[in-house]
């Protein structure tokens, strides 16, 4: 197991609002550990929130005595969004803030995934295939028919997310499980990657260069030479090749 990340400001805003870990050796009963969360609210309260709830993520997986994936992950983030939220209605300058939160873990040949809003996990071999669903109103327009794929790329809202943690006291968590093969990798990421490159954009970067490092900044840069409207943030994990190599 060996990850790399990166988080970058782009080429527009004036603060990063991203919060990315990677932990390729376990956290608490979870053989390892990778998240990444794009944060919202006005002034610093974005930057607040998804460095809050990722660091909070953390030393809650590391307290919980559980064993299941599923009931570590479900609880601690649970709690993550209580006390955001706690936080967002009791403090004025964090008044709405929040975040997207997509995380991930690896054992054996499986992968455990959960996600609230629509940052994104995907598996890249031959193909790229997205493992999570965004929690957005142009996601739901297009479940709902009244939109297609492209069209959704230049829709207005797209930005529009309908879940995140902190905003109200209860939190719906998607849950999702994957089967791993050798050659494939994969890749979390904040909407600033994924607006700003195609599908077929990004998977072609992913089967380039030698390192996870050689992708990720690759990813990066293209993000940024097409706009670079958001902060981009990047995990590549290869879930079969060992750490140090």
């Amino acid at each position: 197991m060996k990850s790399f990340s990166v988080t970058d400001i782009g080429r527009k805003r004036k603060m990063n609002q991203d919060f990315v870990f990677n932990s390729d050796k376990p956290v608490g009963n979870l053989p390892n550990l990778y998240i990444v969360a794009d944060g919202m609210g006005g002034h610093k309260a974005g930057d607040y929130a998804s460095r809050f709830s990722v660091q909070e993520m953390v030393k809650l997986v590391q307290e919980q005595e559980s064993t299941s994936v599923r009931e570590i992950i479900d609880l601690s983030l649970h709690t993550v969004n209580s006390r955001l939220h706690v936080i967002s209605e009791t403090n004025k300058d964090m008044r709405g803030c929040g975040t997207t939160f997509v995380c991930a873990t690896a054992k054996e040949n499986l992968l455990y995934a959960a996600n609230v809003g629509d940052s994104r996990l995907y598996i890249a071999g031959e193909e790229l295939r997205q493992v999570t669903v965004d929690h957005s109103l142009v996601e739901e327009m297009i479940l709902a028919g009244s939109l297609d794929e492209a069209g959704a790329r230049r829709h207005p809202e797209k930005n529009v997310i309908t879940r995140a943690v902190g905003v109200e006291d209860y939190l719906d968590i998607d849950f999702f499980t994957a089967e791993l093969h050798r050659g494939e990798l994969v890749l979390m990421c904040t909407d600033g990657l994924t607006n700003m490159l195609e599908d077929a954009d990004i998977l072609q970067i992913l089967q380039q260069g030698n390192t996870l490092e050689e992708k990720a900044q690759a990813l990066v840069r293209a993000a940024n030479v097409n706009g670079g409207t958001d902060n981009i943030s990047v995990l590549l994990v290869d879930p079969f090749m060992e750490a140090g190599m």
